[in-house]
């Protein structure tokens, strides 16, 4: 179970951002490795009070944090998500702790890197003093447009985006089932550490464009297709195109109402990965004229004297 951030801080949930401040500022204080001597317990509070005040000390980090509770939190948001933008150095040297560019009051650096299960990373982040802070450099995302039939079949793209003060070209290698929100990362291709560390990374972001045919729905594609009045009645079949232009036969069967949904199974897009494919369905409209003829009236006239 996620511990809760506020009981963390010792301050409630309507604490002001200056309370906040001053509750981390005392624990800090306590916790601090410059005041605790390695103590590998304390060390770890005053990771997790850390934590707690990344999120409570950012407007919009906080208000998540209250929507989603503890436990919603964390499945949301990252640690990276968590300490991105959060700077330590000034933070800590605003309550004495050290000079520019050391969390360590008598000299020193703590390591500090981003990593799986630590906010700190490493498996020990006060284990190195001396060296500089090693903050990952910042994440860039590139939103790359594409078409439906280039997220069916997968392709190559050379972009062209602003990085390390220059123009900077790469070819991407796009596979299928990328639709739209879905990321690729090309490691190291991000934004440099301001202190040392390795860079971010670049991640490519998927928009795909609108198509005339086809709506998308996650990795279901859908069409419509019209019929008439009659064909609803009595059945008939339509021609239903594939986004890789093939023409598949749809029977549909006497009776359908407007607006039926019909499948046709393993149509659709393919997952980024494995061989899973979505569905593709055909919307049925049924046309209604405006107008009828004189015979058209006196069939309809007969069908609504027999009961239809």
């Amino acid at each position: 179970m996620a511990e809760d951030y506020y009981q963390m801080l010792g301050v409630n949930k309507s604490a002001s951002a200056g309370e906040i401040k001053k509750a981390y500022r005392k624990l800090a204080m306590k916790y601090h490795p410059d005041h605790t001597k390695g103590d590998k317990a304390f060390e770890e509070k005053f990771k997790k009070i850390s934590e707690a005040y990344a999120v409570l000390s950012d407007e919009e980090k906080r208000k998540q944090y209250d929507t989603f509770g503890s436990e919603g939190f964390s499945q949301r948001f990252s640690q990276e998500d968590i300490f991105r933008g959060f700077d330590f150095n000034d933070i800590l040297r605003e309550f004495g702790f050290g000079g520019p560019g050391n969390f360590g009051g008598r000299g020193g650096g703590v390591r500090f890197t981003f990593g799986s299960g630590s906010p700190f990373g490493g498996s020990s982040p006060f284990g190195s003093y001396g060296g500089q802070p090693q903050t990952k450099g910042s994440d860039l995302v590139y939103e790359l447009p594409l078409t439906l039939r280039e997220v069916i079949t997968g392709t190559s793209k050379t972009i062209s985006f602003e990085h390390k003060g220059h123009s900077e070209k790469i070819t991407v290698k796009i596979p299928k089932g990328m639709i739209s929100g879905k990321k690729i990362r090309l490691a190291g291709k991000g934004e440099q550490s301001p202190f040392g560390g390795r860079p971010g990374d670049l991640f490519i972001q998927s928009k795909v464009l609108d198509d005339p045919l086809f709506a998308m729905e996650d990795n279901d594609l859908v069409i419509s297709k019209e019929i008439r009045l009659s064909e609803a009645l009595l059945g008939t079949s339509v021609s239903v195109p594939t986004p890789e232009g093939k023409e598949l036969n749809l029977k549909v069967p006497a009776g359908t109402r407007h607006g039926t949904k019909m499948r046709l199974s393993g149509c659709g897009i393919p997952a980024m990965k494995g061989s899973k494919r979505g569905d593709l369905y055909v919307r049925i409209h049924i046309t209604i004229p405006k107008k009828l003829t004189a015979d058209q009236k006196k069939i309809i006239e007969k069908l609504a004297a027999a009961g239809l």
